[in-house]
């Protein structure tokens, strides 16, 4: 007798081994038909997975992820189908299921164009209506080699695989592919795909390795839900801050200059500007103390903090260790900066919290096919910084640090946009980290025990720490639905002790700091993005880089135009006044589409009664407004940061 739990607590019997399938049948024909997979034990399996001892089971259907990635896996297996039976001679890559759709991997001899997707997708059609039998089998290592001897990527990927793990294949009809599953049972269900772009990709993701071309696509059960899909990615892009930060004049890209080294343009500065000085008076006022310390160090620096054992491939090294007898790097990160200055001098234990800020200039050595926008970037802008504490502060320096985060993500807006991931290690993966088990499990405990005192609402997730000890993440995504760590914490087990860092405590004896890696508002490029994309680029008044724009009707009007500048200048207001021989209609339209706050029209009724007829983004059209009502009302909102 098989006992299989399912998700709300029942248990099924079941006299022999039986599918998922067939438990689904058991329980409706209704979820049968609509069940795409089964999580048995914890772990995604197909429909076809047989069940042959106790068990918990939940069926997936299209309304879990779970099951969106079998159904869009299995559509991914089309898109290659039909590529093979358009153009034979290209190579298969791989096709995941992505959060929103599903993509595959192509080594073509010439990109895929628009015509080329357009006869894709109705082969893709065709190949659904035909509606061929789908099967799943194994092989041993020799024949699967032997199978996939004309597609060197599948050949890699086999050779990847521990001698242990299975390798396994799915059959849509003559079409073959390597494949761990899982996939739906018949091709009827997709009812509805869109093939939406093709880019380049690295194989493996690997600058050095070829680049392939990327069909990125989707599939639902509904045309309606493709519709509705197709009309949100439609203001995504509206929305996107590479194209919307761009046509604001708020950064731009040249290809002189280097990929992921944006320009940030004088409108952008501004706002970057803003944001930066507030944090820092923030932080001053949270009893953090400003550092400035060197973009560049010897390699000396990075050996003693572990950068040169587990980052340097992603650092920009200058020079070579092998013909220079001095090899420098540009900085990755400002800690072990920080902690140098922290070692200048004995600490006590009555110094301490010690909590050191700097707004830093990093780089990291970004692959040319992760980097996008101002997202992900070689050269970027951090609020960084450090707090050295005793064991006994911890706990209260680390919620002290959540508080400024909290602050900062409520005051831009955001707060309820952002979630919580609980970063830790992997220990196999000790290449990159430290390799410290128990360190490793007593700082996770801490921070564990830290966040769940916060009643943070957060995730776990393996393989995301920090070399030096667990992180919390602090994720936002971006309008394409792609998830981006904005701010972290982090909480460093080891580099007090490869620094030598020391406080005397009260016994007199010399002690290890604990101490905190953090950020405030993140990188402030990566912030910027952010912004645009949840604004549409509309920013909060306070962080526009003008929040006034006057616009004298002729040029009869422009000392008056100077005189409403110069009232709004002097209360520290952001001003532009175009004094343009245009038509007023064309200028309006023109400071609309900047997102400007407030749009002031100036000319003779104004002039004479020391007015401005007031166009505002948030009440449209609002009449003559007395100047000096106006530049109170202004200032106000600036300075109580309104959203």
């Amino acid at each position: 007798m098989i006992k299989v739990t399912l998700k709300d607590g029942s248990v099924k019997e079941f006299n022999n081994a039986i599918s998922v399938l067939d438990i689904a049948k058991s329980i409706s024909e209704g979820l049968a038909r609509n069940a795409y997979c089964g999580i048995v034990n914890g772990k995604v399996e197909d429909l076809r997975f047989v069940v042959d001892k106790d068990s918990t089971l939940e069926i997936c259907t299209f309304d879990s992820q779970e099951g969106k990635n079998a159904f869009r896996h299995t559509a991914s297996h089309v898109l290659a189908m039909a590529v093979k039976r358009l153009f034979p001679n290209v190579k298969l890559a791989i096709g995941p299921s992505i959060e929103n759709g599903f993509y595959y991997d192509f080594d073509s001899e010439k990109s895929f164009i628009s015509e080329d997707l357009a006869k894709i997708e109705d082969e893709m059609r065709k190949i659904i209506k035909e509606n061929p039998e789908i099967k799943r089998f194994e092989l041993p290592r020799n024949e699967a080699l032997e199978l996939m001897k004309d597609e060197p990527y599948k050949l890699e990927l086999i050779n990847d695989l521990g001698k242990d793990e299975i390798i396994s294949f799915y059959q849509i009809g003559d079409f073959v592919d390597l494949c761990a599953g899982p996939h739906i049972m018949s091709l009827k269900p997709l009812k509805a795909i869109k093939l939406l772009s093709c880019t380049g990709a690295y194989w493996k993701g690997n600058e050095k390795n070829k680049m392939l071309s990327r069909i990125y696509a989707t599939a639902f059960q509904k045309k309606s839900d493709l519709d509705a899909h197709l009309e949100a990615l439609e203001e995504a892009k509206k929305r996107d801050h590479n194209k919307l930060g761009r046509e604001l004049k708020y950064f731009m890209t040249d290809e002189n200059v280097g990929q992921g080294l944006p320009l940030i343009m004088p409108k952008g500065a501004r706002i970057i500007q803003t944001l930066q000085r507030w944090v820092e008076d923030e932080e001053e006022k949270r009893g953090y103390v400003l550092t400035k310390t060197p973009l560049m160090a010897k390699s000396d620096l990075y050996k003693v903090s572990g950068h040169w054992d587990h980052y340097k491939d992603g650092m920009f090294v200058l020079g070579d260790e092998e013909k220079d007898d001095e090899v420098l790097a540009l900085r990755p990160m400002t800690c072990p900066f920080q902690y140098t200055i922290y070692n200048a001098e004995q600490h006590s234990y009555r110094d301490l919290p010690i909590r050191y800020a700097e707004t830093s200039t990093l780089f990291r050595k970004e692959a040319s096919g992760e980097m996008h926008g101002l997202i992900r970037v070689r050269q970027f802008t951090l609020a960084d910084g450090h707090i050295v504490c005793t064991p006994e502060q911890l706990e209260e320096e680390f919620k002290g640090v959540v508080s400024l985060i909290d602050y900062i993500m409520n005051t831009l807006g955001i707060a309820g946009d952002i979630s919580y991931r609980f970063s830790k290690w992997d220990p196999n993966n000790t290449e990159k980290y430290i390799n410290n088990p128990e360190a490793w499990e007593s700082t996770q405990d801490i921070m564990r025990n830290i966040l769940n005192h916060l009643n943070i609402n957060y995730v776990e997730a393996d393989d995301e720490a920090a070399f030096y000890g667990p992180k919390l993440d602090i994720q936002f995504k971006n309008v394409h639905g792609k998830e981006d760590t904005i701010i972290t914490v982090q909480i460093d087990f080891a580099l007090a002790e490869r620094f030598n860092m020391t406080y005397v405590d009260k016994d007199g004896e010399k002690k290890r700091p604990y101490i905190i890696h953090r950020s405030s508002i993140g990188c402030y490029e990566r912030t910027l993005a952010m912004l645009i994309e949840k604004y549409a680029g509309a920013l909060p008044t306070w962080l526009c880089p003008v929040q006034a724009k006057i616009l004298p009707i002729s040029d009869k009007y422009n000392d008056y135009a100077d005189k409403v500048a110069n009232e709004l200048r002097n209360r520290g207001l952001k001003v532009e006044t175009d004094y343009r021989a245009e038509k007023i209609g064309y200028k309006i339209r023109e400071a609309r589409l900047e997102r400007t706050p407030y749009i002031l029209v100036v000319g003779e009724k104004e002039a004479e009664n020391n007015e401005v007829s007031v166009r505002s983004r948030k009440n449209g059209e609002e009449g003559a407004i007395a100047l000096d009502t106006l530049v109170n009302r202004i200032a106000n909102e600036v300075y109580n940061k309104e959203i």
